[in-house]
């Protein structure tokens, strides 16, 4: 997950200032760019304060707002890369390629954060922050145009799922089991991707579809074993028993389109378990999940309980090369059966 910040010194209204912050805050951001003599806005709530004078950056990080508009004002941000912490860099006309210049004299040396105003900007940065920048600086002077920034902003690069049929469904004794509740509500088709291997993580989806038992809980994905992959918003994958209360979690929907929430509760119950076998290109992968009509996976067009599961059925995955080592992606040939 890329940083999201927001400047909270543009305007020379200290009231307007205030009301800057408090937007960005409700709409999710904890970092703030602010004047000399604004540190009193950490009172607000749980932020972190960058003071801005003239330009240069104090505070937890340290470095240099500049603008890049000409190639002479480019060169200098350049010479800036690798001898400061942090460039809050503003293209004017949200221009690409001095980023991409300057991500590349800083040699990760440098934090490179992109000033954004409007939506049409976010909407751009989403394909500059994957070629590495390390996140975007909401800048601009109406409150109520933060949300949609940060809305726009707040999902990540698209996931690439495959339909898999399923070879077979059956019953395995009781096991330990994660139910992973978050502090976001989902809707149909969106869930999470989990995995007895590396290499195949099935999309579970949220328990947000009432039926005649239960009431719907769309904040919760029932995710299965305690030994099961996860995958988390930096691409990474953890196990579901180290999960807690305030760690981030990847949501993905049947499109790919991802975002991130925070985790309110993991329970961790005695259920009767099954484990779900499914192929792709000769290849075969499972899961294990609570035998449970609640427990859906996401499917091309819908969802599917797993007591309703039949050979044949498609349902959507995510596949990977490779293993991992401490959640990290390795180039090596790991077969996990």
């Amino acid at each position: 997950m890329k940083e999201i910040w927001m400047r909270a010194d543009v305007p020379d209204d200290v009231e307007k200032r205030k009301k800057l912050l408090i937007s960005g805050l409700e709409s999710g951001i904890n970092t703030f760019i602010v004047r000399p003599g604004d540190e009193k806005f950490s009172s607000l709530g749980k932020v972190r304060l960058i003071v801005n004078t003239d330009g240069k950056l104090s505070g937890e990080l340290k470095g240099r707002v500049v603008r890049v508009s000409t190639p002479e004002e480019q060169t200098a941000a350049m010479n800036l890369c690798s001898k400061e912490e942090v460039l809050v860099v503003s293209t004017g006309d949200w221009s690409i390629i001095p980023y991409e210049n300057l991500i590349a004299a800083s040699s990760g040396k440098t934090k490179i954060m992109a000033c954004v105003s409007s939506s049409k900007d976010a909407e751009l940065c989403k394909n500059i922050l994957e070629k590495g920048t390390d996140g975007i600086v909401v800048d601009v002077k109406d409150p109520d145009a933060v949300k949609n920034i940060v809305k726009n902003v707040s999902i990540t690069s698209e996931l690439g799922l495959t339909p898999l049929k399923i070879v077979s469904v059956k019953n395995i004794q009781t096991g330990d089991r994660i139910c992973i509740d978050t502090c976001s509500n989902m809707i149909p088709g969106e869930g999470m991707l989990i995995g007895s291997q590396s290499s195949c993580l099935f999309l579970v989806q949220s328990e947000s579809e009432e039926n005649g038992y239960v009431a719907a809980r769309p904040f919760r994905v029932n995710a299965g074993a305690v030994h099961a992959y996860i995958m988390i918003p930096d691409g990474k994958t953890r196990y579901l028993s180290e999960l807690q209360a305030g760690d981030d979690i990847l949501i993905v929907d049947r499109k790919g389109d991802t975002k991130v929430a925070s985790i309110g509760r993991c329970k961790a119950e005695v259920r009767p378990m099954l484990i779900v076998t499914a192929a792709h290109n000769g290849e075969e992968y499972t899961t294990i999940l609570q035998n449970a009509e609640t427990v859906k996976l996401v499917t091309p067009k819908g969802s599917v309980s797993v007591n309703e599961l039949k050979k044949g059925d498609e349902v959507l995955a995510h596949l990977m090369e490779g293993g991992r080592h401490f959640g990290m992606a390795v180039n090596e040939k790991i077969k996990e059966n």
